[in-house]
């Protein structure tokens, strides 16, 4: 019996509307730890993702669609470990993300979505509770990396 512990490393995409300054929250449908709760979008890697770019990028387009135009801060994340109900860990790499426009197209696994003022996001219900500090991380982060290096379009 190996005693190593295995993770699924699952990307997540704090989306942020510069021109209102919100942030994009859709709410879970079907889903064993957060059903009926706002998130923020993304989801697990696969092996088939050629690289952790990809992976974000093939996750963008199933959950919000190839209409809704986001970029992203590629190379910095804000990092979460969450433990399942299952037992299973999961490691969280939040990263910046900036709505550039487009309809948003939610897939299956979400009922709706909501964009959130981040000034009104403390008092937003119900949502997974590491949202706000991701949100502030991202405030933060992106205005230096927009700065500094720019960002990637997805």
């Amino acid at each position: 019996m190996s005693d190593a512990t295995h993770f699924q490393y699952c990307q997540k995409l704090v989306v942020i509307d510069p021109a209102v300054n919100s942030v994009l929250l859709a709410r879970r449908k079907g889903e064993a730890d957060y059903d009926g709760v706002y998130s923020l979008i993304g989801g697990k890697m696969e092996t088939t993702d050629g690289s952790i770019l990809d992976a974000i990028r093939r996750e963008k387009e199933e959950e919000i669609g190839k209409a809704a135009r986001i970029s992203i801060a590629e190379d910095v994340s804000y990092n979460v470990l969450f433990k399942k109900k299952d037992g299973n860990s999961m490691i969280l790499p939040h990263f910046y993300a900036e709505y550039e426009g487009g309809e948003i197209e939610l897939n299956d696994e979400y009922a709706d979505y909501a964009w959130v003022p981040v000034d009104q996001l403390e008092a937003f219900k119900p949502k997974i509770d590491t949202i706000p500090a991701a949100v502030r991380w991202a405030a933060e982060i992106g205005a230096v990396v927009k700065r500094s290096r720019g960002l990637t379009p997805l």
